[in-house]
């Protein structure tokens, strides 16, 4: 396994376009895309473009966004999975986002995929000098909150975000000076 993150790019569309349809109608986590997702190329074209926008620290955003990273987790050239790093927390994302979101196609579960791309995602957290990190998941979603719990993650609280559109979320704070030798 050869993990790295990408940035989006129509390198890759046929890759993307059949991981991005393996979620069917549902949310992607961490893509940068609103469910349903067409996997097509304008839809790709588009999700460059924000994605170029996000990244620029130097842009003006809507107050609604933040600065973020967007990333494709790759293993030799295969789209396997996607992250998002947000630079700063805003009352929502402090509330179900945190700084990383993430997901990885069904086709590749259980590969360790996520916790490689998570473990990434702390790297670039690193990069920018944050001293911690929020990740949430959904409370039923063992995979995701153990893949946390193994980069470091420490459970705050479980909260009920159904007025947002959520279920019961777990919300985790991972120390980055704590968690450095792990993650490499």
């Amino acid at each position: 396994m050869t993990v790295e993150l990408v940035r989006p790019t129509s390198a890759l569309f046929d890759s993307w376009a059949s991981a991005v349809a393996e979620f069917g109608d549902g949310h992607v986590d961490g893509s940068g895309l609103q469910a349903p997702v067409t996997p097509d190329r304008e839809t790709l074209d588009a999700l460059v473009a924000k994605s170029e926008l996000l990244a620029d620290t130097s842009a003006e955003l809507p107050d609604d966004s933040v600065h973020n990273d967007l990333y494709w987790i790759v293993d030799d050239g295969e789209v396997v999975g996607f992250v998002s790093f947000r630079h700063e927390l805003n009352d929502y994302l402090r509330e179900v986002g945190g700084h990383i979101g993430y997901s990885v196609r069904a086709s590749r579960r259980r590969l360790g995929y996520a916790s490689a791309g998570l473990a990434l995602a702390l790297d670039r957290a690193r990069e920018l000098g944050l001293d911690r990190v929020l990740v949430t998941c959904d409370d039923d979603n063992v995979g995701s909150y153990r893949t946390i719990e193994r980069a470091g993650g420490v459970l705050q609280d479980v909260r009920d975000q159904s007025a947002r559109g959520h279920a019961m979320l777990r919300r985790y704070w991972i120390d980055l000076a704590g968690t450095e030798a792990r993650a490499k």
